[in-house]
C-alpha cells in the first residue's frame, strides 16, 4: 500500500471506512488486555520460584565474615552482597551501599537529601531560589515525577541513539549554576532502549559543572537485561573515565534486582565515591537501623555471583525475546512503508518507543483503552507530562501473555492507522 500521505482524500475516506468497521469490532470483543508498565510476566515469575526457598529454618543465616542477619548491624549492606551487586554495574565493591527492594526509593531519597542537607558542604537545594534538571527526553516518567514533586524546574534534553544531546548537556551543566543534575537511564534506556555511546559516557565524566553540587543520577536500570547473548550492548563505566578527569564525586549510580528477581522483593544498591557515600551514610545512621539483610543474604545463596545471575537472566530474555519480536513484526508487518510511525528495535531493556504523527499519540492510546488495551498515558515519557509534539508511545511487551500480546499490538497498529487518517483528513479539510 502506498505512504498514507500519498493518498487522496478519497482513499483516505474509503481507508477510514473500513477502518471504523475494525475498530468496532475489535470494541466488541470485550478486551481487558494491560501494556501500561515494565512488569515481569506470570511465566518470568513462575520460572524463579525457587527463590523462595533458599532459605528456612535449617539455613546458616551468617555472612562471610560471621554477622548474624537475622540481627541489627551493617547499615551499607552485607560483603557478599555488596560484591555481587558490584559486579552487576562494574565497580568495586568499596563503592556500595546495598538498601531494600527498590532502586526509585533510594534515587527519591537522594534527591531528599539534596534537597534537605545539600551535597557535600553545599547549600541544601530547598534554600535556593532555583533548582534545575536536565531530562533526556523521551524518559523515564518516574524520574519526572520524583522532580516535579520536589519543584525542581526540568529542562528537556533530546535523546539520540548515542544518549542524550551532549552538545546542550555540556552547555546548561557547564554555564548554569542552577542545573543541579541529570537523569540518566545509560543502557537500554527508557523508554527507546538506546544504550549511551563511548564517547556520550567519556563527554559525561569530562563535564566541568557550573554547579560544586551538580550530580549526575545514573540509573543502570537494565545492567544485565540483554535480550541477546550475541548481540548485547556494552556500556562503558563511567567511574574509572570520571576518576581520569579527576571528577570521583560526580556519580550517584543505582541499580536493582527488582526485574531480575521477584520485583517487589529484589535488593537495590547505590555506587558512589568514598565522599558520596560517607555523606549518604552520615544520614542514613539516622534513618535506618538497616537493611534487610536476611534477603540479601537470599540473593547471595541464590545466583552464588555474577556468573549465576547473568544465567538466571538469559532464562528471562528467553522468555521475553519472542514477545519482542512479536510486536517489533508486527509493527514491520502492519505499519512499515506507511509514514504515518517509526519505533525502536531495542538488544535489551524492557520497552520499545514508537513515534505516531505529529498530534496523533493522545488519541491513539485513548483509542487502544477505549477498546480494552491500556497503554502507558501519551506525555508520560515527558517531565509535566507534556510531549511537544504529542507523538511518543511507550509499548511495554513483557506483561501479556503471547497470546494476549498479539491481540494487543494487532488492536495497537489499527488505533495507529485510524487516528493517522483522521489527522490527514483534517489537514486536508483546514
Amino acid at each position: 500500500m502506498k505512504a498514507y500521505r500519498e493518498l487522496d482524500e478519497k482513499e483516505l475516506l474509503a481507508l477510514k471506512k473500513d477502518l471504523d468497521k475494525q475498530y468496532e469490532e475489535a470494541k466488541a470483543k470485550g478486551l481487558k488486555l494491560d501494556m501500561s508498565r515494565g512488569k515481569a510476566s506470570v511465566a518470568q515469575l513462575d520460572m524463579e520460584m525457587d527463590f523462595l526457598g533458599i532459605i528456612d529454618s535449617n539455613s546458616n543465616i551468617k555472612t562471610e565474615t560471621g554477622v548474624d542477619c537475622r540481627n541489627y548491624g551493617l547499615l551499607d549492606g552485607i560483603p557478599e552482597a555488596k560484591r555481587l551487586v558490584a559486579d552487576m554495574i562494574g565497580v568495586s565493591e568499596d563503592m556500595i551501599i546495598v538498601f531494600g527492594n527498590s532502586s526509585l526509593n533510594i534515587m527519591y531519597d537522594t534527591v531528599a537529601r539534596c534537597m534537605l542537607f545539600g551535597v557535600l558542604g553545599s547549600t541544601p537545594w530547598c534554600k535556593l531560589d532555583k533548582v534545575k534538571f536536565l531530562c533526556p527526553v523521551p524518559g523515564y516518567d518516574r524520574h519526572f515525577a520524583i522532580t516535579e514533586q520536589f519543584g525542581i524546574e526540568m529542562i528537556n534534553i533530546p535523546m539520540t541513539e548515542n544518549g542524550p544531546d551532549m552538545d546542550l548537556v555540556e552547555k546548561y551543566v557547564n554555564e548554569d549554576p542552577a542545573v543541579k543534575g541529570i537523569w540518566c537511564v545509560p543502557k537500554y534506556s527508557n523508554p527507546q532502549g538506546y544504550t549511551y555511546s563511548d564517547e556520550t559516557v567519556r563527554r559525561f565524566a569530562a563535564l566541568k559543572p557550573a554547579a560544586k553540587d551538580f550530580r549526575i543520577f545514573w540509573d543502570n536500570a537494565y545492567a544485565v537485561h540483554d535480550l541477546y547473548e550475541d548481540k548485547r550492548d556494552e556500556l562503558l563505566e563511567i567511574f574509572a573515565e570520571c576518576e581520569k578527569n579527576g571528577n570521583e564525586d560526580l556519580v550517584y549510580e543505582f541499580c536493582s534486582t527488582s526485574k531480575v528477581t521477584f520485583p517487589g522483593s529484589g535488593i537495590s544498591a547505590i555506587a558512589a565515591s568514598k565522599a558520596n557515600l560517607d555523606s549518604i551514610k552520615s544520614i542514613m545512621t539516622i534513618q535506618t537501623i538497616g537493611p534487610d539483610k536476611l534477603n540479601q543474604l537470599r540473593h547471595v545463596k541464590y545466583f552464588k555471583n555474577i556468573d549465576g545471575m547473568k544465567a538466571h537472566m538469559r532464562k528471562h530474555a528467553a522468555i521475553m525475546r519472542p514477545k519482542f519480536e512479536a510486536v517489533l513484526s508486527v509493527l514491520e508487518g502492519e505499519l512499515g512503508g506507511l509514514g504515518i510511525g517509526s519505533w525502536t528495535t531495542p538488544k535489551g531493556g524492557y520497552f520499545i518507543s514508537f513515534e505516531s504523527m505529529e498530534g496523533c499519540a493522545k488519541t491513539i492510546v485513548n483509542m487502544c483503552k477505549e477498546a480494552g488495551v491500556v497503554m502507558t498515558g501519551a506525555g508520560a515519557t515527558y517531565p509535566y507530562k507534556a510531549d511537544p509534539r504529542d507523538s511518543n508511545i511507550r509499548i511495554a511487551p513483557t506483561f501479556p501473555s503471547e497470546e494476549e500480546l498479539a491481540v494487543a499490538t494487532d488492536l495497537f497498529v489499527l488505533c495507529v492507522k485510524l487516528a493517522s487518517v483522521e489527522k490527514l483528513l483534517a489537514s486536508k479539510t483546514a
